[in-house]
């Protein structure tokens, strides 16, 4: 299929032009004009790249572009020896960041509503990213890190409460989404999960009375992308398309 037509049907998806965002959504490197071999991945590192070069793919889809707000713009290091290979190989790469964390089809924190089984799935009035739900029973703190556990197949950094004993209502954003703890708690929430922790985000759980689930940043972003790969060779079973792993710890 053409290269025009994945666009447009991936934008039409997660419709990036509703998001004020931090790096550019959709094409960031124009590269086979026929798509036949997609990789998909979190961060286009150049271990994935490599990978899709491996595998002959033609494009690579990724939530973690390049081309971020205030990094530095000249294509040095790190960035000149990724993007070298991208445009040696004639390769696309496509990124959405935000419009891929608030998809209701197939984004981060809708797929991490699904897979803990949350219940009156709905977005909080302070900010549409972050999302709210309800068990359909109380759990212990314990017993919800197990849960996101078997999700992410990581164990989360767990800030407790001893005032807690028991969670229904859980509020979640996917990625650095810690600072969003204190509006979850004025909110109702019982507990708070996303990617990243500060060091600030201990002493706020603690005074808010709020435990905080850091499901690492990586991991928790596996979601949404490895969900986008089942959507389009769903929707276009013509295209070869796989999700690539990269090991990272966080």
């Amino acid at each position: 299929m053409k290269r025009a037509e994945l666009l447009n049907t991936l934008d039409e998806l997660l419709k990036p032009e509703t998001f004020k965002d931090y790096c550019p959504n959709g094409l960031q490197i124009e590269g086979a004009d026929n798509v036949q071999r997609i990789v998909c991945g979190v961060s286009a590192s150049e271990a994935l790249i490599d990978e899709a070069i491996r595998r002959g793919a033609d494009t690579i889809i990724v939530h973690h572009g390049y081309f971020w707000k205030n990094e530095n713009s000249r294509i040095i290091g790190i960035k000149r020896n990724r993007i070298a290979k991208i445009l040696a190989n004639n390769i696309n790469l496509i990124a959405y960041h935000l419009p891929l964390d608030a998809n209701e089809t197939v984004g981060n924190n809708y797929e991490m509503a699904r897979a803990l089984k949350l219940q009156n799935v709905r977005a909080t009035k302070s900010n549409p990213l972050v999302l709210m739900g309800e068990f359909h029973d109380f759990v212990t703190t314990e017993e919800l890190a197990n849960k996101i556990e078997g999700v992410v197949h990581r164990p989360p950094f767990v800030v407790p409460v001893d005032s807690v004993a028991l969670i229904k209502t859980v509020a979640f954003c996917s990625g650095a989404a810690q600072d969003f703890l204190e509006d979850a708690a004025a909110e109702g929430s019982d507990a708070y999960l996303s990617g990243e922790i500060s060091e600030r985000t201990v002493l706020e759980a603690r005074e808010l009375g709020i435990p905080y689930f850091s499901v690492g940043h990586h991991a928790g972003e596996t979601l949404g992308i490895r969900a986008m790969a089942v959507w389009i060779g769903n929707h276009f079973p013509e295209i070869n398309v796989s999700f690539v792993g990269i090991d990272n710890p966080v």
